[in-house]
């Protein structure tokens, strides 16, 4: 039995061909999103501690790993002429002292900037609470970036005092023309000797002048780069991603904010390399003799050992960054930075 006409027409009828709708491309995580457990209650005092501990694993190992980049820094920035460049400073250095001569100083660098990174995390994140508790959460979040200078510039200059009395301990022991002390005791104990605490502390305002400004721009461009790149860069909200590639957004937002750290704090930077090299005359005063400093450099003078001091505040602004978080998530933190919430 043979189909029929209709059958035959109805049979070899091609389909109606179905709409191409090109797939839309969507982000997907490489494994499951990170959204933190939270173990620890937010804004407690148990999460300030936490962040302290975190800001001193962060500042302490970072800066103690760039000692030999911050070496030649300090030394050109006493003496234009010492080094041509820094692989030239490195060159030298281990040629006449072996590689103990580039981690000159690493000692004070490690305790300083561990006491340092304690209080400066730690009083930022408390300050990005209390603050808006004064002026209420609406008004903090619409001037978010006030918020974050000034959380951060609180917490500076608080950080700067404990900071200080090493920096300064630091900077003798790499600048001098011989061998300051072999140890970081003997150095505190031969400026308390000569100078008293007016030695530890003499460079304490030039300090704020460096790293309040340096902190500032640290953690408020870093806040706004993380949001710039949630919002702008990826599709999804922080909280999509894994705790990996939550690490790389840190980690790519502290490094811009490092660049930018290390322009904006550099002339202060100088002065205090020099204001701890620098014996001040019979009744001359700190300020007096900064900016007699200021005079002699010029303009050009304070930008000396800029470009390792960007290559050394990048990358330590970076780990610093990436350190302090990954302890946070570690924990069952979030991850620092908050992505502004998209329009729809």
């Amino acid at each position: 039995m043979f189909p029929s006409q209709s059958t035959l027409k109805k049979s070899f009828t091609p389909a109606e061909p179905k709409a191409f709708v090109a797939p839309s491309v969507v982000e997907k995580p490489s494994a499951k999103p990170f959204v933190a457990a939270a173990p620890i209650e937010i804004n407690s005092a148990k999460y300030f501690y936490t962040c302290a501990v975190g800001g001193a694993l962060a500042c302490g190992l970072t800066h103690t790993f760039v000692t030999p980049l911050d070496l030649v820094k300090c030394r050109l920035q006493v003496d234009k002429t010492l080094y041509n460049g820094i692989f030239d400073g490195w060159k030298k250095i281990f040629k006449a002292e072996g590689i103990s001569g580039l981690f000159t100083g690493w000692g004070p660098t490690f305790i300083g900037y561990t006491l340092q990174g304690t209080c400066k995390y730690g009083f930022y994140d408390y300050f990005k609470y209390l603050y808006p508790t004064i002026v209420g959460e609406e008004t903090a979040n619409k001037y978010r970036t006030l918020l974050y200078l000034s959380a951060s510039a609180s917490a500076e200059v608080i950080a700067d005092v404990a900071l200080c009395p090493l920096e300064a301990t630091k900077i003798r022991m790499q600048t001098s023309t011989t061998p300051f002390a072999s140890s970081t005791l003997e150095a505190l104990r031969k400026i308390n000797a000569a100078e008293g605490l007016n030695g530890f502390y003499k460079g304490l305002t030039p300090l704020w002048l460096r790293q309040v400004p340096y902190t500032m721009v640290k953690f408020a461009t870093f806040e706004k780069t993380v949001e710039a790149i949630y919002k702008h860069c990826l599709s999804h909200p922080k909280e999509y991603y894994n705790k990996a590639q939550q690490l790389g957004v840190t980690f790519t937002a502290g490094y811009i904010a490092g660049i930018f750290c290390a322009i904006v704090s550099h002339p202060a930077d100088t002065l205090v390399s020099k204001l701890n090299n620098v014996a001040k005359s019979e009744g001359e005063s700190t300020g007096t003799l900064a900016v007699k400093i200021l005079k002699d450099l010029g303009f050009k003078g304070v930008w000396a050992g800029l470009t390792p001091r960007i290559m050394m505040v990048g990358t330590l602004t970076a780990l610093q960054w990436f350190i302090y978080d990954t302890f946070k998530v570690m924990t069952g933190l979030p991850a620092s930075g908050s992505a502004a919430p998209k329009k729809e």
